[in-house]
C-alpha cells in the first residue's frame, strides 16, 4: 500500500522533461557508423544502447534514463550503470528505497 501511495503521487506531481541527446550526420554512402562512446561498429539502420545507457542510431543518441532532482535530504542518487537507472535511497541504510518528487530525463 506504501509503495501504492508514492506511484500515485509521483504520477500528480509535474515533472521537468528534457532528454539530453546529440545527432550525428549520416552520409548517403555510410553503410556503418561507430559509437562514439564504445567504439564499437553498427550497422546502418541499426540502434544499440551503450555503457553510458544511451540509446543510439547512427544518427545520435540520447540519454534512456532520467536524473532525479528532487528526493528528500536523507537520501542519496546513485547511478546503476548496468540497469541503466538511478537508485534513491537513504544514506546510512541503501536498503532502503526513497521516493523521487522530480527527475530530467
Amino acid at each position: 500500500m506504501k509503495h501504492l501511495a508514492v506511484a500515485l503521487l509521483l504520477c500528480a506531481l509535474p515533472s521537468v522533461i528534457h532528454t539530453a541527446c546529440y545527432a550525428k550526420e549520416i552520409k548517403s554512402d555510410m553503410t556503418h557508423c561507430v559509437d562514439d562512446t564504445d567504439g564499437t561498429w553498427h550497422a546502418v539502420g541499426s540502434s544499440w544502447r551503450n555503457s553510458r545507457c544511451r540509446d543510439c542510431g547512427c544518427g545520435g543518441c540520447c540519454d534512456a534514463y532520467s536524473e532525479p532532482r528532487k528526493f528528500p535530504d536523507d537520501c542519496v542518487a546513485e547511478m546503476d550503470w548496468k540497469a541503466c537507472v538511478y537508485r534513491v535511497h537513504k544514506k546510512d541504510d541503501p536498503s532502503v528505497e526513497c521516493p523521487i518528487y522530480a527527475s530530467v530525463g
